[in-house]
């Protein structure tokens, strides 16, 4: 039909005689299998079609295509179908006018989640505080401010990649760290997600350091720290002959400061706090979170050693050692220390490990320094000074009928470190060491949403010897061809400053990058794209989520509700029964596939959560961030396994979370004597993976 709809907002679209079939089709999957619904879809629509004909000789408003849509169903007989497309239809005007509750013009159609965390953190506002771009706006912004960056290497591109780069962010397929979405095209322009700072032995420079933090998180931006380098508390302080207060009160000062920084104004600051194992007061670092609640925006963890890991396995003693004077202070039995670790963990899932040599080992760059602190979630380990920009890819966008279309994600990944190449370039860098450095290395770390999603899609269970198997091809193939990409990019660019000081010179690497791939929790992107976190599992399948100043909104899996209906038993009444339950493994009447595919994190062994973070990390040149969440029954003896075989199985840090370890959590799962209406219910930072607070990043 050559005409056009005029929309809701005014405007006029070309008639697409598909969206109606589609709407039909959704309709009848209400009701009917799968294949039925498409073929009641294929004889509604030319009825519509000639209905329309017939009232229309000029441009159709789409509530009138919609009256039409209900009044043919109806008279031919799909009386349920036309109920449940007038419930539909209901639905998605609840929708619209949540969203036009908000002020936010959607043209993406995106989850009503994704537009109020949008409203809230990353689109643009005016002096008066309001809402002055949409989200294909602020895609358009940043794709236009990224793609600046040819223009130092070959203007003609510039046109070309704006384009693709705003494809790729409004098909949901690559999205870049927060900072890129809330900063790109502004004053501020500050790009970088992961910073990792030095916290050098003395007042003057502890200070400096906290000054660069605020900065830091003023813009947007994480940092991590090592404190391994400040001596003990109570040693020598020879300037006034007076007594150190240790690093712990140091980290305190570094935990205030955050409290009255809001990062860029639009989300709480987010730290790491590293101690090493051999620092004397290690005791104390340990005991500061499970003692007292502090340290409330910092995720501390313990730096660990091989030797360390060594004398736990063989029950030794193992020496601490004061940094000021690189001597001996105590000899302590090193499976104290570990068994205090896993207590800790226990009780507020603080600290997690990072492994420092192991770290240090895989570094290409050794030779400029060593690695001592990660950024706040651990994907990233940095020398001092150094930043690093991340991105994700979704991988639940690169399934076509239960295949992965490996040529689309190889272009994705491609451009994916082209992005993030020109992130760098264009980026305004909150300190001159920082952009010194951050140039010179040009670290990237193109990482992976929606992987639980997509193993829903291949029908893959994620706990599953093929789940593995898989994670570990779908990483290599990223892996190869971020390579390729940064090789090409060489080419054209340049490799990166020092590249004769790494290990690709060696064996005559040429890549524009240091670094290339890490894996992030993606906690807020992930909710932009409507996508599982990260490489987590899911954790609930439908839930209330307290989002709209109070409003509660249900959401469930789209793909249980999808695939839920393909099987022929999708319902209200499950819906409302699995809200209860954090797992399906109780419920009966479903079928195994069901069963198999929508496992929650619960349903999970540690050693699987474990296999698929070590099948990741061992085609990732950076570090993997997952969190290991466990029920609250979990043991101490479950967190020294789970501690012992990450090392075991060469990792680069490891996290836990036992459930209700921390008074605040992202997803509560409310006894079965509360109100069945709020069993399972979420805050608006919730997205699908991880629930413990600190996972913001």
């Amino acid at each position: 039909m050559n005409t056009k709809v005029i929309k809701r907002n005014g405007t006029k679209e070309k008639f697409d005689a598909g969206k109606i079939s589609v709407a039909i089709f959704k309709a009848a999957k209400e009701v009917y299998p799968h294949a039925q619904a498409q073929t009641i879809a294929e004889a509604a629509l030319p009825l519509v079609l000639d209905e329309i004909r017939k009232h229309s000789a000029g441009p159709i408003a789409i509530e009138d295509i919609q009256d039409i849509v209900e009044e043919m169903l109806m008279i031919t007989g799909f009386a349920q179908v036309a109920k449940a497309y007038i419930i539909y239809r209901k639905y998605r005007e609840e929708i619209r006018f949540a969203k036009e509750k908000l002020g936010i013009r959607d043209e993406l159609k995106l989850s009503l989640n994704a537009i109020s965390l949008l409203k809230e953190r990353y689109l643009l506002k005016n002096d008066a505080r309001a809402t002055c771009e949409t989200p294909k706006e602020m895609f358009a912004r940043v794709a236009k401010t990224v793609a600046k960056a040819e223009r130092n290497f070959s203007a003609k591109e510039e046109s070309f990649y704006c384009e693709k780069f705003y494809e790729t962010m409004t098909s949901l397929e690559f999205l870049p760290n927060s900072p890129t979405l809330m900063n790109a095209g502004t004053s501020l322009g500050q790009l970088s997600a992961c910073f990792v700072l030095p916290v050098e032995d003395s007042i003057a420079k502890i200070f400096d350091t906290l000054k660069a933090m605020a900065l830091i998180h003023q813009s947007g931006g994480g940092t991590g720290f090592s404190f391994s380098r400040l001596r003990p508390k109570d040693d020598l302080v020879s300037s006034t002959k007076g007594t150190a207060s240790g690093p712990v009160s140091f980290i305190e000062v570094f935990d205030a400061a955050t409290k009255v920084i809001k990062q860029g104004g639009k989300r709480r600051g987010a730290n790491m706090g590293i101690l090493r194992c051999d620092h004397p007061d290690i005791f104390e670092f340990i005991e500061t979170k499970s003692s007292r609640e502090m340290l409330q925006n910092f995720n501390i963890s313990v730096g660990i050693t091989d030797a360390f890991m060594e004398a736990v396995k063989k029950d030794r003693e193992f020496s601490l050692i004061n940094p000021r004077t690189k001597k001996e202070t105590k000899r302590i039995k090193a499976r104290t220390l570990f068994s205090l670790i896993t207590l800790s963990a226990w009780r507020c899932a603080d600290p997690g490990l990072i492994f420092l040599d192991r770290i240090n080992r895989t570094h290409p760059l050794k030779n400029l320094g060593t690695i001592e602190a990660t950024n706040p979630c651990g994907e990233i380990p940095l020398l001092p000074y150094e930043s690093c920009n991340l991105g994700s890819i979704n991988l639940s966008k690169f399934v076509k009928k239960e295949k992965v279309d490996w040529q689309a994600l190889a272009e994705t990944v491609a451009l994916g470190v082209r992005f993030l190449d020109n992130t760098i370039e264009v980026n305004k860098f909150p300190l001159k060491e920082i952009e010194a450095i951050s140039r010179n290395n040009r670290k990237i770390g193109l990482g992976v949403m929606g992987f639980a999603d997509m193993l829903i899609r291949l029908r893959i269970p994620y706990n599953s010897k093929e789940a593995i198997e898989f994670a570990r091809c779908c990483m290599r193939f990223i892996r190869r061809a971020s390579v390729n990409a940064s090789m090409q990019l060489a080419k054209e660019r340049g490799v990166f400053t020092h590249w004769k000081h790494s290990a690709y010179a060696k064996t005559n690497l040429r890549l524009r990058n240091a670094t290339l791939n890490s894996i992030a929790p993606t906690g807020s992107i992930s909710i932009i794209a409507s996508a599982s976190s990260g490489i987590e599992p899911l954790f609930a399948l439908s839930f209330l989520r307290n989002c709209l100043e109070g409003t509660k909104l249900l959401e469930t899996n789209p793909l249980f509700e999808e695939i839920a209906r393909e099987e022929g038993i999708y319902s209200k009444r499950l819906v409302n029964r699995i809200r209860t339950c954090a797992t399906l493994k109780d419920i009966g009447r479903i079928p195994k596939i069901l069963k198999s595919l929508f496992v929650t994190t619960f349903d999970i062994s540690t050693l699987d959560h474990l296999r698929i973070q070590a099948a990741f990390q061992e085609f990732t040149d950076n570090a993997v961030s997952k969190t290991v969440n466990l029920p609250y029954e979990a043991t101490i003896d479950d967190i020294r396994t789970i501690y012992r075989k990450a090392y075991e199985m060469k990792l680069k840090g490891i996290t836990v979370y036992r459930y209700a370890s921390k008074k605040e959590q992202v997803l509560y799962a409310l006894p079965q004597k509360e109100d069945p209406a709020t069993h399972i219910r979420a805050t608006s930072d919730f997205d699908g993976g991880c629930f413990n607070v600190n996972c913001s990043l």
